[in-house]
């Protein structure tokens, strides 16, 4: 196995979410560093949001991370020989108000990790950007739609379901 400090950072996502599985703890990654993976790296992340599907507890998601060398520091974990920080947001896997019903799997020499669709990456990135304000989430949906096949028609629908038809035909055009 690589050490830890020759890992990519989606190769330490896929190291965590290939042992977490085997303790019976399935994580989804998200955010950022999933926005990296699609964008082909035109967005940077130094954190990586693993979705703890089904809340497991705190006392055991901290056992099996000390099992691999990370270090909880308030809500985060780190490793002494990483430049990446690991988080887990508690479930459900949603991206708005819509629960996410399918995951893809990824693989690396250093394990498989989990990961929701383009598509619902765009929608994770807009529901930050939707009901926060938050431009540098916009910006990553927009790198994301332009790098890969998203479904532009789901993302209008969900975006009326999240109440936001307005802002979505005012970006539009930027996600084709």
């Amino acid at each position: 196995m690589k050490p830890i400090k020759d890992m990519t950072q989606l190769e330490i996502g896929a190291f965590i979410c290939t042992h977490l599985k085997k303790r019976g703890i399935e994580v989804v990654l998200s955010g950022g560093a999933l926005t990296s993976l699609y964008s082909n790296n035109k967005y940077v992340s130094k954190d990586l949001d693993l979705i703890d599907v089904y809340s497991v507890s705190r006392r055991k998601l901290i056992s099996a991370m000390q099992e691999i060398g990370f270090a909880e520091k308030n809500r985060y974990f780190l490793h002494p020989e990483s430049e990446y920080i690991v988080e887990f947001p508690p479930g459900p896997l949603t991206v708005g108000d819509e629960p996410i019903k399918k995951t893809y799997q990824v693989e690396f020499s250093t394990g498989s990790l989990a990961v929701i669709s383009p598509t619902d990456c765009v929608k994770d990135r807009l529901a930050a950007y939707y009901h926060w304000g938050d431009e540098p989430s916009l910006s990553q949906a927009i790198l994301v739609a332009k790098a890969r096949n998203v479904d532009i028609e789901d993302i209008r629908k969900w975006s009326y379901k999240e109440g936001k038809t307005k802002e979505f035909q005012a970006i539009k055009n930027m996600l084709s």
